[in-house]
């Protein structure tokens, strides 16, 4: 092959893997099969730098239907009802062409939840970025992307009708040149109607429906293993366009197709389009498959077979059929206004054989581009600088009045309330929303079907991650957790998203390494297994990669719709509790950045035993009709989980409780809660307290038209308007 050095470069391959393919196919690849490996072996489809890491991580429970290896997760949520979710990243994307980068991030989610049989019924995501506050040419395109990644989702999801009825937001310097667009989608189906992608029984015929095939996304995959450079802003090409009202008729006529017994696999074409989805489903079935791709429904002129293998074009999906049912299935997508075309068939040759016009212009074994994709042990070394941030403390920074403090960490956009963004995405459709958008901790959509409640939540802090990557990726599976325990819900599972730096950094693999660990030792020590999840590396431009920031999305279920609990102040003269001990604990804080700039520090010491004590205590009091709400205690600490009950409820509050050192209701503690309850109930809470061995003391009361705790006093008109607007003026600003 000419210039093979130049086409190798081109697809990430080296010369290793060069003469790997070779052993495999037992003779030099062409151009089609070497776009082939390209993409799955590329990291974004094989893994080949974390898979090592992935393995032993929890993924068994009695509640666990389907775990990782299929297009999402699958919990049983009682009353023959499934629930089905993933989380994936859509991050370089996202930074190249913030609004299609965001919508087809929505879409592919999306498909991967509805692929098994699930109707979606909510969506969440996780989203990072830069610093938007700069007044200078990187915050203004900061917040440019901030309005093209959220117009993005709320257009996708809005259109394709399915609600986003949460999810979170942060800013750090270590965004500015790779954002990071986490996005979750969860779907309901009877748990004996489940589908999946596998591709098996020989003769059954393999048909392409949705969109047509065009060049958008070509190489996509692989662009989204590579760091970003200067000239990587230029890749637009690589980013898909999507369609979301093409979407919702891919949904509907899937929803169909699946009341019928036509389908014996069914796969949606995410990365590396046609190329994935056929080897995924062929290689889980053990099975080999002939495709003509000359039959592939095309919308541009002059298509090769490279092309049609490695295009990403959205809202595409390949079904493996009962031989003899292919009309009368085609005739569901058709009437949907839809294109359809049988394009191959199983075999049992174990290789995927493709031609164009009838001549043969790929034969891959099939079993070997997943199982002998490079796995690779990069080499790892321990940050230096996790020994001198170590030396931070907040004994360590200028003393900082309490009043002062108080209303600079009111004025984070951490902790600002994010209407501007939410009230772009419709969380009210289709009738099920209990808790939405704005109103504190998780999220929550009743089941109809079972009368139960599903709470999700999903939660990272980087700063802690930075400080102390294994502690900081368990922090975050136990801070999803307690959101989810807020409303009442019992966590029962997870989905994540590992977004990482550049992989060839051993400070970065190391960090990663630490990561999967501190998920493992969570889940495990949580009884909340992984079923699904997504890798995502190579996030840094010109040699800055972002923090280690392992997105975990938790799932758990209220057996009762009436009793979800909401998160903000109910009632006055109601009496608020802090569960949990509170110690001296800053490391990581918002404290500590938004005071002195500074993330530092030690980690606050992590104890399962306790925070399940607080799961217990809180689901276990709101079965016992004793809580009016609950609010974990996070950034910013009791301080600033108070402010923001206040701030929603309207409702003011006077605290007549205050720390030896007063600045401890800055302090983020893990494992503590707020909770509100009636005056009659406080010998009953305490009571159940003591049962569990939690500790709680009360400290103060709801009412009022001051917000008051120890030394701090602020109206709560002048509160609520902060809270409610500091977003906006900072986002709108340059418009």
């Amino acid at each position: 092959m000419e210039n093979l050095q130049e086409i190798l470069k081109a697809h990430k391959l080296t010369m290793e893997d060069y003469e790997h393919i070779k052993k495999i196919l037992g003779r030099e690849p062409n151009l089609v099969e070497i776009g082939i490996f390209s993409a799955m072996w590329s990291e974004h489809c094989s893994y080949k730098s974390s898979k090592k890491y992935l393995k032993g991580f929890p993924t068994e429970a009695p509640w666990v239907i389907q775990g990782p290896g299929e297009n999402a997760g699958v919990i049983d949520i009682g009353e023959g009802m499934a629930a089905v979710f993933k989380m994936e990243s859509h991050n370089h994307p996202s930074f190249i062409e913030p609004y299609q980068g965001a919508a087809t991030g929505v879409g592919g989610i999306l498909r991967d939840v509805f692929t098994m049989g699930a109707r979606p019924v909510a969506n969440l995501n996780a989203l990072r970025f830069g610093d938007v506050k700069r007044d200078d040419e990187v915050g203004a395109h900061q917040r440019y992307l901030v309005r093209g990644v959220v117009a993005g989702i709320g257009g996708y999801g809005n259109c394709v009708g399915v609600p986003t009825i949460g999810g979170e937001m942060s800013f750090e310097e270590c965004y500015n040149g790779n954002i990071l667009v986490n996005a979750f989608s969860l779907g309901i189906c009877k748990k004996d109607e489940i589908f999946y992608g596998r591709a098996e029984g020989v003769g059954n015929p393999v048909i392409y429906v949705g969109s047509k095939t065009g060049r958008d996304g070509l190489g996509g995959a692989v662009m989204s293993s590579d760091s970003f450079t200067e000239e990587s802003k230029s890749l637009r090409p690589t980013v898909q366009v999507g369609d979301p009202f093409t979407e919702k008729l891919l949904l509907e006529a899937c929803m169909e197709l699946f009341k019928t017994d036509y389908v014996v696999g069914i796969q949606d074409m995410g990365a590396a389009g046609l190329t994935s989805s056929s080897f995924e489903m062929a290689g889980r079935a053990g099975s080999g498959m002939r495709m003509y791709l000359d039959k592939v429904p095309m919308r541009e002129e002059g298509m090769t077979p490279y092309e049609l293998m490695l295009s990403e074009s959205q809202e595409r999906m390949l079904i493996c059929a009962k031989k003899g049912t292919e009309e009368k299935l085609m005739e569901i997508f058709r009437k949907w206004d839809l294109d359809a075309a049988v394009i191959g068939e199983v075999t049992d040759t174990g290789r995927m054989e493709l031609f164009w016009h009838g001549q043969k212009v790929a034969d891959i074994p099939v079993a070997p581009v997943s199982e002998e994709a490079p796995e690779l042990d990069r080499p790892t070394k321990r940050p230096e600088y996790l020994d001198y941030i170590k030396e931070t403390s907040i004994d360590t920074v200028p003393h900082v009045d309490n009043q002062e403090a108080f209303e600079k960490l009111l004025k984070s956009l951490e902790v600002a309330d994010k209407a501007w963004v939410y009230e772009q995405y419709d969380s009210m459709v289709q009738t099920n929303t209990v808790k939405h958008p704005g109103t504190l901790d998780a999220s929550v959509i009743r089941v109809k079907e079972n009368k139960k409640a599903l709470a999700m939540s999903s939660k990272c802090n980087p700063r802690y991650c930075y400080i102390d990557p294994k502690g900081g990726a368990a922090a975050a599976v136990m801070a999803a957790g307690r959101n989810v325990a807020m409303s009442g819900a019992q966590p029962l599972a997870i989905t994540d998203c590992l977004n990482y730096g550049n992989p060839e950094n051993p400070e970065v693999m190391w960090q990663f390494a630490q990561g999967t660990e501190g998920i493992k030792e969570a889940c495990k020590a949580l009884n909340t297994p992984v079923v699904s999840g997504n890798v995502s590396l190579y996030n840094e431009t010109n040699g800055v990669s972002v923090y280690p920031t392992p997105t975990i999305a938790m799932v758990g279920v209220n057996e009762d719709e009436n009793k979800v609990l909401p998160s903000v102040f109910q009632d006055e003269e109601d009496i608020v509790y802090i569960v949990g001990d509170t110690q001296k604990e800053f490391g990581g804080s918002l404290y500590l950045k938004e005071l002195f700039g500074k993330v530092a520090g030690e980690l606050p010491k992590i104890d399962y035993e306790k925070e399940l004590k607080l799961w217990k205590f809180v689901i276990e009091a709101n079965k016992r009709g004793l809580l009016k709400a609950a609010k974990d205690v996070g950034s910013g600490g009791i301080a600033m989980a108070l402010a923001k009950m206040a701030a929603v409820s309207g409702k003011g509050f006077l605290g007549n409780f205050c720390f030896e050192d007063s600045r401890e209701i800055f302090s983020e503690t893990f494992s503590r809660a707020l909770v509100e309850i009636e005056p009659k109930n406080m010998h009953a809470l305490e009571e159940l307290a003591n049962e569990i061995g939690i500790h709680v003391v009360p400290l103060g009361t709801v009412g009022g038209k001051e917000f008051k705790l120890c030394d701090i006093d602020m109206d709560i008109e002048k509160l609520k308007s902060i809270y409610f607007n500091r977003f906006k003026e900072e986002i709108e600003r340059d418009i």
